[in-house]
């Protein structure tokens, strides 16, 4: 099954819906290297081929955890895409020193970082390295330049953002040599900002695809007890018959995906049946009329 998309035009290729790796080593499926070796077999055997993760994640362990699975099968790698960021600083074990946590977007220190990626990741070079939020501190130029010097040596390949702006993108892009790809924001049925904020305005002017992380809230579209969760399960139920018999995230998935931005999707599951089923919800086609369903069911009444 093939869901892989360009982020931009003759861009790279990269899956619709891309594996999440947050929670990997809250996970009993992944928390050792045989298990997220599994799981990323399985996510590519139904066109998953893009995997998300940052250097933040799992208390700086996440990356070493994913490096260490691809170690055991290294044909894996020229199967996927790997996304990472970069950018945020906290105490830690690793750095008990750390009193505050911090961004940090300067030259040296997404250098630093990226190289520290490409060690634990157990690979030659990033595919996609972001940003991870903003830094108020570091100028778009000194950002920029540690972007440059890590493409121009070929570490990495494309360079995107995560929870910037569009103000924001447009002004590190202005410094970029090689144009900004992506930028990863928060998107469900539950957190709708970048339809209203200008976001993904700007990113079909600019003609690259987002990305949404959290297409489920956190999980709390799928909590019986939240009101709007459960008016989006009752309009679920009433469409999921004319897509095939859709689940409620199936159909989450869809909707987000259904943007004229062509948002990838980032899943943040470890069981085989959840993923296979976010793979297939890549092929569903919501028609407007029930996209429109799916908002109001959300927002609790009807449009403007």
């Amino acid at each position: 099954m093939s869901i892989t998309t360009q982020l931009t035009p003759k861009g790279s290729n990269f899956s619709k819906v891309v594996f999440g790796t947050w929670r990997i080593l809250d996970d009993d499926r992944t928390r050792n290297k045989e298990g997220l070796l599994s799981v990323l077999k399985s996510c590519l055997e139904v066109g998953i081929t893009t995997i998300d993760t940052a250097e933040i994640y799992g208390g700086y362990r996440v990356e070493e955890a994913i490096g260490a699975a691809l170690g055991l099968d290294k044909s894996l790698r020229q199967h996927m895409q790997i996304v990472t960021k970069c950018g945020i600083y906290v105490p830690n074990e690793f750095h008990p020193e750390r009193k505050t946590p911090f961004y940090n977007s300067t030259a040296h220190r997404i250098i630093k970082s990226a190289e520290k990626s490409l060690r634990f990741l157990n690979t030659d070079y990033i595919d996609l390295l972001l940003i991870h939020r903003p830094d108020w501190l570091a100028s778009v130029d000194e950002t920029a330049a540690g972007l440059n010097q890590l493409l121009a040596a070929g570490k990495i390949r494309n360079v995107g953002v995560s929870n910037y702006s569009a103000a924001q993108f447009a002004a590190l892009n202005s410094r970029m040599d090689q144009p900004l790809v992506t930028n990863q924001v928060e998107f469900s049925l539950l957190h709708m900002d970048p339809i209203y904020d200008g976001t993904f305005d700007h990113a079909q002017q600019h003609r690259y695809k987002p990305m949404a992380w959290s297409p489920l809230a956190r999980a709390l579209l799928m909590d019986p007890t939240h009101a709007p969760s459960q008016r989006i399960h009752t309009a679920c139920t009433e469409l999921s018959a004319k897509y095939d018999n859709a689940s409620v995230d199936q159909l989450a998935y869809a909707w987000i995906m259904a943007h004229p931005s062509q948002p990838l999707t980032v899943i943040g599951t470890g069981k085989t049946e959840r993923i296979h089923a976010a793979a297939a919800a890549a092929q569903i086609k919501l028609e407007r009329e029930d996209w429109y369903a799916l908002w109001t069911a959300a927002m609790g009444h009807s449009i403007p």
